[in-house]
């Protein structure tokens, strides 16, 4: 076991579309040095823009050549050209060389138990033959995917094997009230037990409200934030807002500011940039301090990641939300549960379009209906998730009881 407060610890984040795993993760290790002050954490990160969050002192990566998902079970190498196989036995490598150069006492693995591709088996087995005093852990979200592909992927990946084999315990950054995760995807009881933490979210500091919408070069009452994660594949949402904003004319009595997105192609925001011209939108390409545009905002206009509900919900914003078509179920299924508790208002994405998402833009600003007073969701997982991490090497969070 570690000396106390003073542990060093593995993340795996796998992040070939947008950046929500790599912000989660970033987060969760701006927590464990902020419990452990003499810890270490490396992040084993493959997005293509990794790490692009600031990382405090005691916070380094490994940037693993980035991959990205075709279907389910189906990656393909982002940026080399080389085959799929080659790139998968260079990446299992250098995981595996990592962990056992590193010695962590600690190894979270977010989201996928053997890794993309099956990548993280030989890491996982060699931790367990060289350190077996290393604890590992399993890190979800709430929703992966549909039941029936997660199962069948997981099944044929020996993502259940892996979990019976090499894991000590899973932590689930959701509420099982809203959403049952353990029970959905059949997850195998580990040793150190199956944990619901609640939802992830942001605790930086904030800016008041009144000095970011002095920012906003448009004098207008009321403020949009248009946002799409990373921005890989957000075009249709921005391009269907700024046409719904253009036909309401006199009536788009209210300021945008739009943020295209880290992963956005560069002729997409010169693009945007070029359509709203002439209106009260205001393109930028990213947010450094997002959580307070958040928190300043009327009303959230965005899809359905994880950590941007996560956010709306613990700032208790309005949010009109359009999620993801696919190839993923993930975020569809998200949005139909907050929706249906009130927390959100939704348009499928088979009925945006610039005249459906005019409508809901001007009833959504002035609607008090929601989100609902008592939704049930907790939004300390961050807190929760580190408690939890840290118990397992000896060390004992302030403030939080596990």
């Amino acid at each position: 076991m570690a000396a106390e407060n003073k542990s060093r610890i593995v993340i795996y984040s796998q992040d070939g579309l947008g950046l929500g795993h790599l912000r989660r993760n970033s987060r969760l290790s701006q927590r464990l040095l902020a419990e452990a002050r003499e810890s270490s954490v490396l992040l084993l990160a493959d997005s293509p823009v990794a790490p692009f969050f600031r990382l405090p002192d005691g916070v380094d990566h490994i940037k693993l050549p980035s991959i990205r998902k075709i279907r389910a079970g189906v990656w393909r190498p982002t940026r080399l050209r080389i085959e799929t196989e080659e790139l998968r036995l260079l990446r299992a490598a250098l995981l595996r060389d990592a962990v056992l150069n590193f010695r962590p006492d600690l190894v979270l693995v977010d989201h996928m138990p053997v890794g993309a591709q099956g990548e993280l088996l030989p890491a996982l087995a060699a931790l367990k033959h060289s350190l077996p005093e290393c604890s590992i852990v399993l890190g979800l979200r709430d929703i992966l995917d549909t039941e029936n592909v997660i199962v069948d992927t997981w099944k044929r990946d020996g993502a259940y094997d892996a979990l019976r084999r090499y894991y000590d315990r899973v932590l689930i950054y959701g509420t099982r009230d809203l959403f049952d995760t353990a029970r959905t995807y059949r997850l195998p009881e580990t040793a150190r037990g199956i944990h619901y933490c609640g939802y992830v979210a942001g605790e930086d500091p904030i800016q008041p409200a009144s000095e970011i919408r002095r920012q906003i070069p448009f004098d207008r009452k009321q403020f949009v934030l248009v946002a799409a994660g990373g921005g890989a594949d957000g075009h249709s949402l921005m391009r269907a807002y700024l046409g719904a904003v253009r036909s309401l004319g006199c009536r788009a009595d209210f300021a945008t500011l739009m943020a295209v997105g880290v992963n956005a192609r560069p002729e997409l925001f010169r693009e945007l940039t070029a359509e709203a011209r002439g209106l009260p939108v205001q393109v930028v390409p990213y947010l450094e301090d997002y959580t307070s545009w958040l928190a300043a905002a009327d009303l959230i206009v965005c899809m359905a990641g994880y950590n941007t509900l996560s956010e709306v919900c613990a700032f208790r914003k309005k949010a009109l939300v359009v999620p993801r078509s696919g190839p993923s179920a993930e975020q569809r299924m998200r949005a139909q549960l907050f929706a249906k508790r009130a927390m959100i208002d939704m348009i499928d994405p088979r009925d945006l379009s610039p005249s459906s998402l005019a409508q809901r833009l001007v009833a959504d600003l002035e609607r008090d209906d929601y989100p609902a007073k008592d939704t049930g969701i907790d939004t300390s997982g961050t807190r929760q998730a580190v408690a939890r991490l840290l118990e397992l090497v000896g060390i004992r969070a302030c403030g939080v009881t596990v």
